[in-house]
């Protein structure tokens, strides 16, 4: 029987904003589309957030998070919050909060939106802050206190969270025309009174306790960020107007920060103690633990969907009693990265569905590993045999082995992973072959997923129409996408992906050791959610995926067609991806499977095989010493899918939405002929970045920004291609946008892409003629 502590209580660092059947969703696109009005968008979020408050009260949760519901994300919250509103967007903010709240998001028509960029090394997004040596901080904690007082008014007790100021400014880039060399944590003097400000307000308005999140110092950190967190916390620590401060950190071990944070003049830290962040406990050890202080213990896995072994996090909890004052129980981060609930899911079979803990299940393993540390292991002796018997369940089901396909990965070789000619002489056979003209123009993959597609795959599933009905559906819809991009003269074409639900769920559902939801839905950024996919056993294929509507699509037209799949990095990162062995023999077997199907393409008569790979940095461990045996078995997984074709077939790549600086070489080691990055929002760094390191291959930087609804004139888009030529010769320049047009309309794609390829016929003309 462990020890018992009476103090300890359960407690989220927060959770899924959606709603059970996305109404958030729905509530904020019809309010862009002018059905909802701002009234009824505020009562729906209310509404949400009552909710939750509830059902985390219910279970047994004895402090709710406030503060962490967003309309769009919460670190453009905080920007509102301290004031840090771009220069173009101030008179939208002036004239009415929620619209430029959302121009901010999404731009205008006129205003280009804040950049986004991926949360650490998660799938969510978030705005990246723009400031400047000029930015004035001033203090508006409306959002953050009037959700407290809802929150209070419930009779709960409540524990606002904001994003720390720290991680602000480590989060933040200089602001448009700014010099590169400004560094924002420069500006942590302006920046803390107004914290000072805000936590003034939400102690007045009845908050005991405040959460700042400080993530960004999980990453390795200089001498000096260290000592400005030390000044920032011995700074808001000395305040005598303010809360008790908890500050949280979660992803990975805090290092060097920990004595610092350990020193700080507050009075609790919240640390991740789930594997990626285990050596959190020795260390905190080896610093004298917290002595009076309270510690929120993150044992539960915030970001992945397997059940917790309940013995081995009370076994944690138990060494951590003796490290501080008070132990809380809670998940390593916010519940945001996790579906709402698993029993919403019917067509998992049930004895699968135990191995499967959502944020309503992580709820309640928190609950009751709450009890057990404060009552006594007696207490929950049910609830530990139930996960010991699903816990064994797993482990010794067929669905986690198969023999062959792990024969297979076993007997891989490096020459399996290399193409049979270096890139050199590749581009010169490509090139023949392909017959392309300077500055080729093309697309990244997916066109616009109409209603009418959404409610074909609707009515499929429904049974409302039969198989036949459903594929004449998509092959007109391929026939109209490939005819757009013949007469809006794009060079290389895609099929338009009509047939696709989601990049990486549409092969998971065609390749053995995966498991699919129904509602598993996750916030990606914005209203955009996405339903990851669960890795739970061996990776095979069956059979071919992608090469039927590819041979189609390509009857069409005399010009290429790209072969279009999700490469074996990124179906493990935008999945939930099993615990029980090492991520490299994983990606080795998605890779093999990959292997067949760019081989089978090639065999069709793909000229032009595209091998999407967007979450190679977002997966790109957050501490140095960790980055090179990740960059090593992601990099061989991706060459070892496509280096079985030929020469003269053309390989592409794809990433967008992260800082590429630190992976250009592992960019490079990829070895694909072609690859194309996101670069509107950020003004070409990534091309700039790409010549700074002396890249060889092609490359084709956005020139148009997909992740907003405004539509670029041909001029923006070529003074963007000029600036991508200043970094890369025109024999190795690409024309493309910065990702997908899954998410946009066909009114402003057709116009979108007409002045994308007018702005490369312009420069190519101005290069011919110079």
């Amino acid at each position: 029987m462990t020890t018992k502590s009476a103090a300890a209580r359960a407690t989220v660092h927060g959770y899924p904003r959606q709603g059970r059947g996305r109404e958030l969703k729905k509530a904020i696109e019809g309010y862009w589309k002018g059905r909802v009005d701002a009234d009824a968008l505020r009562t729906t979020a209310a509404d949400l957030r009552r909710t939750n408050w509830q059902h985390l009260t219910d279970a047994g949760i004895h402090e709710v998070p406030t503060g962490d519901f967003s309309y769009y994300d919460h670190v453009l919250d905080t920007t509102v919050m301290v004031g840090a509103i771009p220069e173009r967007h101030r008179a939208a903010v002036e004239l009415d909060a929620l619209d430029g709240y959302f121009a901010m998001a999404r731009g205008t028509q006129d205003v280009a939106p804040l950049e986004m960029t991926k949360w650490f090394d998660t799938n969510y997004h978030y705005l990246v802050p723009e400031l400047s040596p000029d930015t004035v901080f001033t203090t508006n904690s409306t959002k953050q206190v009037s959700e407290l007082k809802e929150a209070l008014a419930l009779g709960l007790t409540a524990r606002p969270v904001l994003v720390g100021p720290i991680t602000y400014l480590l989060l933040a880039k200089p602001a448009p025309g700014v010099s590169a060399d400004f560094d924002p944590l420069t500006l942590l003097d302006r920046l803390l009174p107004v914290y000072a400000e805000v936590l003034a307000d939400l102690r007045a308005a009845g908050a005991e306790w405040v959460q700042l999140d400080e993530p960004a110092l999980v990453q390795d950190r200089t001498p000096a960020e260290l000592n400005a967190t030390t000044r920032a916390y011995r700074d808001l620590g000395a305040l005598t107007d303010r809360p008790k401060l908890l500050v949280a950190s979660y992803f990975d071990r805090l290092g060097d920060a920990l004595p610092v944070l350990a020193k700080a003049p507050v009075e609790g830290l919240a640390l991740d103690f789930t594997e990626a962040a285990a050596a959190n406990l020795d260390a905190l050890a080896a610093v004298g633990g917290l002595p009076g202080k309270r510690l929120i213990a993150g044992v539960v896995n915030g970001r992945n969907i397997w059940v917790n072994d309940l013995t081995k996090s009370l076994a944690t909890l138990g060494t951590l009693l003796g490290l501080a004052d008070r132990v809380d129980v809670a998940a390593s981060c916010s519940l945001l990265h996790v579906p709402l609930d698993a029993t919403a899911e019917r067509d998992i079979e049930p004895q699968i569905l135990r191995w499967l803990a959502f944020a309503r299940q992580k709820t309640a393993e928190i609950v009751t590993l709450a009890k057990g540390l404060a009552q006594g292991t007696d207490t929950i002796a049910a609830e530990l045999a139930a996960n010991r018997a699903d816990l064994a369940s797993r482990a010794g089901s067929a669905l986690t082995s198969d023999p062959a396909v792990r024969a297979r990965a076993a007997a891989v070789t490096d020459v399996d992973a290399r193409r049979s000619q270096p890139y050199a002489e590749r581009t010169a056979a490509q090139r023949a072959h392909l017959g392309l003209p300077p500055l080729p123009t093309t697309t990244i993959g997916s066109f616009p997923q109409t209603a009418e597609l959404r409610t074909a795959r609707a009515d499929l599933r429904a049974r409302r129409i039969d198989t036949a009905g459903y594929e004449e559906r998509i092959r007109a819809e391929i026939q109209e996408v490939i005819s757009f991009q013949e007469k809006t003269g794009l060079d290389v074409l895609v099929h338009g992906e009509p047939e696709r639900n989601d990049m990486v769920q549409y092969f998971a559902e065609q390749l053995t050791g995966y498991l699919a939801t129904q509602h598993g839905w996750v916030q990606s950024y914005g209203t955009r959610y996405v339903r990851p996919p669960i890795l739970a056993g061996d990776i095979s294929r069956p059979e071919p995926m992608t090469v039927r509507w590819t041979t189609y699509a390509q009857s069409l037209t005399s010009r290429p067609v790209k072969g279009m799949l999700t490469g074996p990095v990124t179906m493990l990162a935008w999945s939930f991806v099993r615990d029980d062995q090492p991520l490299g023999d994983t990606a080795r077997q998605v890779a093999l499977a990959l292997r067949d199907e760019v081989n089978d393409l090639e065999a069709a008569g793909t000229s032009v095989i595209q091998v999407d790979e967007p979450a190679l940095r977002e997966t790109l461990p957050l501490r140095a010493a960790d980055r090179e045996a990740y960059l090593a078995w992601a990099t061989e997984a991706f060459r070892l899918t496509t280096a079985g074709v030929r020469p003269e077939t053309q390989v592409h790549t794809h990433m967008c939405y992260a800082e590429f600086g630190d992976i250009v070489q592992a960019i490079d080691d990829l070895d694909a002929d072609v690859i194309s990055l996101e670069a509107a929002r950020s003004h070409m760094q990534v091309a700039r970045e790409l010549a700074e390191h002396g890249y060889p291959r092609e490359a084709g930087p956005g020139v148009y920004d997909i992740h907003s609804p405004r539509v670029p004139s041909a001029a923006e888009a070529a003074a963007l291609l000029r600036k991508g030529l200043e970094a890369i010769p025109a024999e190795r320049l690409w024309v493309n946008p910065d990702c997908g047009l899954k998410t946009r309309g066909w009114p402003e794609t057709r116009a979108s892409l007409e002045n994308l390829v007018g702005a490369a016929r312009t420069v190519r003309e101005e290069l011919a003629g110079s």
